[in-house]
């Protein structure tokens, strides 16, 4: 039987005599048992952990050791010293996924709504009949034409609710209207040709959602990391793993808008940084699968590893700018990305550092350590990085290639 050392002045209902008889041996009557019981799952110090639980010797107290599950469970709602931990994350969890979700459903405007309607104005002046004998005349591979009435009338119930259509590929019909009939688009008849060469369909989501798919996990997989480790010593190898991958993933993701959207005209450069950062992404997490990785004496390897990684993205952001210096959209993605290298920066050190509670062993304990504020700016650089990513969207949207 394990006999776990607990305070007596933390529990108030319990007075010392009864602690000492129950340390003694475990009562057989019924008080006895739920007193016994209660006594299993009270918080207890850092010297009375089993070695696979020492993490942080500048944490003094309020630790749960080795509880079984439904009790781990409830503990979420409770106060001990990974109460914060688990719940910086989880909430930031639920804020990224609102935010995917959001992001799926926003269309981007992209068509001009305006020159919708003078289409539909011109055609309103236009003679049908002859307009649709010219067209059959200059266009012959378009079969089945429709009728110009009608296609009139679709365009005047149509345009109020184009800005929820996803897709204008068959829009390129109007092109070949322009230069077969310059006489219905020309200036007087209000159509511009450089307006409907700007109706461009939006460009592909999924690097950005790849990025908010790898943050979900990574805040997820911290926050049941943080939660489950103090059930058993094989429980806590496998999540710390998880959690490691987990911050594997955000790194690694967190380079596919920037490189995707800035290089996607370009699809050397563009394969090439995507590739060397999801291969650094898998080699570091097959790294932290090796059991010495997750050792108290590798604290500050694994801290430089994830910053490496990071800092590996310097050379796609300095291209970059070279290529689109003359781009305003350049520069603020820039500047919203060193934000977030400095938030996630200065969370690495701070983890690395176990500042502020080096300075003030126990004072921490529950609030205010390391390992919180670590988490804190991890969230922070993540929507950091979303923000960027929507102005890269908004960029490619607009302007293309």
């Amino acid at each position: 039987m394990r006999v776990v050392r607990m305070d007596v002045d933390e529990d108030p209902i319990m007075p010392a005599e009864t602690v000492e008889m129950c340390l003694v041996s475990p009562p057989n009557e019924g008080t006895g048992n739920r007193l016994w019981e209660k006594m299993k799952y009270q918080l207890v110090e850092y010297h009375s952990l089993p070695g696979f639980l020492r993490d942080n010797e500048y944490i003094l107290g309020h630790y749960r050791s080795e509880w079984p599950m439904k009790q781990i469970l409830l503990s979420i709602f409770t106060i001990h010293n990974e109460t914060l931990n688990v719940w910086t994350h989880l909430i930031g969890f639920f804020i990224f996924l609102s935010l995917t979700i959001y992001t799926a459903m926003k269309v981007p405007k992209v068509v001009d709504l305006h020159a919708l309607q003078q289409i539909s104005d011109a055609l309103n002046k236009a003679d049908l009949h002859k307009l649709q004998s010219e067209i059959r005349t200059c266009l012959p591979s378009l079969p089945n034409m429709p009728d110009l009435n009608k296609l009139r009338e679709e365009l005047k119930t149509s345009i109020p609710l184009m800005d929820l259509v996803p897709s204008l590929s068959n829009w390129h019909v109007l092109e070949h209207l322009h230069s077969c009939l310059p006489e219905l688009f020309s200036a007087g008849n209000f159509i511009d040709v450089q307006v409907l060469q700007g109706m461009k369909e939006p460009i592909t989501r999924w690097p950005f959602f790849t990025f908010l798919g790898g943050a979900m996990f990574c805040l997820l997989a911290s926050s049941a990391c943080h939660l489950l480790s103090c059930h058993s010593e094989r429980l806590t190898y496998i999540m710390l793993r998880l959690d490691y991958a987990g911050i594997a993933a955000l790194i690694a993701t967190s380079f596919y808008p920037p490189v995707y959207y800035s290089f996607m005209c370009d699809p050397f450069f563009c394969n090439l940084y995507l590739g060397s950062i999801t291969v650094l992404g898998i080699a570091t997490i097959l790294l932290s699968l090796l059991p010495m990785f997750q050792r108290p004496e590798f604290r500050k390897i694994r801290a430089s590893l994830f910053f490496g990684m990071g800092i590996s993205g310097v050379a796609p952001i300095i291209h970059k700018l070279v290529l689109f210096w003359q781009q305003p959209e350049a520069l603020h993605t820039t500047l919203y990305e060193i934000l977030m290298g400095v938030l996630y920066g200065v969370g690495a050190l701070v983890y690395a550092a176990r500042i502020p509670e080096r300075w003030m062993p126990g004072k921490f304990d529950i609030a205010g350590q390391s390992h919180q504020l670590f988490h804190v700016l991890v969230v922070a650089g993540a929507f950091t990085h979303y923000q960027a990513g929507l102005v890269y969207l908004k960029w490619r949207d607009q302007n293309g290639c």
